[in-house]
């Protein structure tokens, strides 16, 4: 079985070695298919379930944008709802091209991508990566003003802090070399959102080993993959095993958007994420 270290990472993320479980390929099929050697013993089934994009969600709770919140409230897909407002397009209209591109931007923001790493990623030109930027900032003002005032309170305290005030140190800022204190400014505005979505994850956990414990002592937890959980259950309570996971995810902490988990159930790994 794997080891989890809990203090390597400066976010609080778990980091796993030998082996990094952590670190199973999932970008291609081909490397998703490694996830089949993963089986449970005979007669037990495997029941996954990660978070959906929890840390766009953290950002919409932390930035109080009402553009990310009724995003989220609705319930609507929103990499093409930034899409459709980003190009100013209809929601039916958007390509999937477009989509695409606005998904890089969202998940980009948060961790304080610069025009010059995003035109990079979309193997586009820096004016029109920063063009994109520049409308997104437009449509959700809410996120630039978190993440202005994030960096801001780095600065005065010499730390940046998650949602359950955890605090990771920002020595960063007092670095005489101007790339570093520039790394500082991304850290100070992604550390609060990687590292909330680490304490709930953590939080989440031990809400499920508890009622696995109380209601099916012989389930497993058997991997945590940042965002994901691995649960090892005997068939007959594969259900319950299910219904437990998602309840105890969805409700690690209260914010302003719900979170939401997929579930999933399979004879291997592949199957079941």
């Amino acid at each position: 079985h794997t080891i989890y270290h809990q203090t390597i990472t400066a976010t609080g993320r778990l980091s796993s070695a030998e082996p990094n479980l952590q670190n199973i390929p999932m970008r291609t099929e081909q490397g998703r298919l490694i996830r089949k050697v993963f089986v449970p013993q005979g007669g037990w089934i495997f029941v996954d379930a990660d978070y959906s994009q929890i840390e766009l969600r953290i950002l919409a709770h932390m930035s109080d944008d009402a553009g990310l919140m009724e995003a989220y409230e609705e319930g609507r897909d929103i990499h093409r709802m930034t899409a459709a407002r980003v190009f100013h397009k209809s929601f039916e209209d958007v390509t999937p091209d477009e989509r695409r591109n606005a998904k890089a931007v969202n998940f980009g923001i948060v961790y304080g991508i610069s025009s010059f790493g995003l035109s990079n990623d979309l193997r586009i030109s820096r004016e029109e990566a920063k063009s994109y930027m520049d409308k997104y900032f437009a449509t959700y003002p809410g996120v630039k003003e978190y993440q202005e005032k994030a960096v801001k309170e780095a600065k005065e305290n010499g730390y940046a802090s998650t949602l359950f005030h955890r605090r990771r140190p920002m020595p960063e800022f007092g670095s005489s070399n101007f790339m570093q204190r520039k790394f500082g400014e991304r850290v100070a505005m992604n550390a609060p959102i990687q590292g909330s979505a680490a304490d709930i994850m953590k939080i989440a956990m031990i809400r499920v080993f508890k009622r696995l414990k109380r209601e099916l002592p012989d389930a497993r937890m058997c991997l945590q993959i940042h965002d994901e959980l691995l649960l090892e259950v005997p068939e007959k309570d594969r259900e319950r095993a299910g219904e437990i996971l998602s309840y105890e995810m969805e409700h690690a902490a209260k914010l302003k958007v719900r979170l939401e988990v997929d579930c999933h159930e399979g004879t291997d790994w592949y199957e079941a994420k």
